[in-house]
């Protein structure tokens, strides 16, 4: 460039190349901010496919700083009078959705995503947590499934069958069952107990218990029945 001379200014970029690409960000992030770096997989599982816009409308910014941001009003939608499409994404999945995100740590809890059945049922996890969660409930106790009054009504109609005790064992229950029985069968294979299983066994055989013991009861319903006899006569 020649000495005295000035450059030109350089011409603006277009609006859809921006001057920097770290000033233009996703509604997300604007909306949450650092949250986005703290939000775990199993949020991000529920929020997949989900569009977030209809959560938090806000207004677009725009890439230049210096045009001042519009003054966007929120219309108020009527649950009675809006489209199905408005009246999920404003009133059913703002609650819904968290709900399943505490659904899916619960039941990683369980460990339902390590074994095949377990005796967590997502149902009823999620009716007792929309129950507690209702904000027409703000400031009561909280209220397990079971004692929830529509739930208590339906099952007296509707009863379910005995869950099985190998799902209501815990670890440490059925360890320690498993670890009876395996004593019990190893102590049974020494040899000396044999021996004396066998001894047991001939001498119930030789002394003909098992007739005895019928004999001792036959007699005892003779007795039994002969003291009935003579209290009809008197």
């Amino acid at each position: 460039m020649l000495p005295g001379r000035q450059c030109p200014p350089c011409p603006p970029y277009p609006p859809s190349y921006p001057s920097r690409p770290d000033r233009v960000r996703s509604r997300w992030a604007r909306t949450c901010g650092s949250r986005s770096a703290r939000v775990s997989p199993l949020e991000e599982t529920i929020f997949h496919g989900f569009n977030t816009e209809h959560l938090y409308s806000t207004p677009h910014l725009t890439t230049d700083s210096h045009v001042p941001c519009p003054q966007v009003k929120l219309e108020k939608i009527h649950p009675k009078t809006c489209s199905p499409k408005e009246y999920l994404e404003t009133f059913i999945f703002p609650v819904l959705l968290p709900g399943m995100a505490s659904l899916l740590h619960q039941a990683k809890k369980e460990k339902c995503f390590e074994r095949k059945r377990t005796k967590f049922i997502a149902c009823d996890f999620l009716t007792e947590w929309l129950y507690n969660q209702n904000p027409k409930r703000i400031g009561e106790s909280f209220t397990e499934f079971f004692s929830i009054p529509f739930v208590e009504q339906w099952l007296k109609h509707h009863p379910r069958p005995a869950m099985p005790l190998s799902l209501l064992l815990t670890e440490g229950e059925a360890a320690l069952i498993i670890q009876s029985f395996w004593r019990a069968y190893l102590v049974r294979c020494d040899p000396e107990i044999q021996e004396l299983r066998q001894w047991q066994k001939k001498l119930r055989e030789d002394n003909h218990i098992h007739q005895q013991v019928k004999i001792f009861w036959a007699k005892q319903e003779q007795k039994v029945k002969c003291k009935m006899e003579k209290e009809e006569e008197a």
